[in-house]
């Protein structure tokens, strides 16, 4: 913080005055990430315990412990979807 200034995080200028009067499309501004659908392919199933009603997974997944997954089969054209 080099001579008071106390505005480290915050925008500033987001364009120019009067022309054009408006601030340019794509202009970098602050907003909430994440809260979007991910998709992890290629995760083999370990095992599936029916009376503990788990699923054992092998590999890395999306988000925190403790959150739902939602678990559907791979769409591979010519594999498991017929071409049509």
């Amino acid at each position: 913080m080099s001579h008071g200034s106390k505005s480290h995080r915050q925008l500033g200028s987001i364009g120019a005055g009067t022309t054009p009067g408006r601030v340019y499309k794509g202009k970098k501004m602050p907003g909430r990430m994440g809260g979007t659908n991910r998709k992890t392919r290629k995760l083999k199933i370990v095992k599936i315990d029916k009376d503990l009603n788990v699923i054992m997974i092998k590999g890395a997944l999306p988000g925190k412990p403790g959150n739902l997954l939602r678990i559907a089969p791979a769409k591979i054209v010519g594999k498991n979807i017929p071409k049509n």
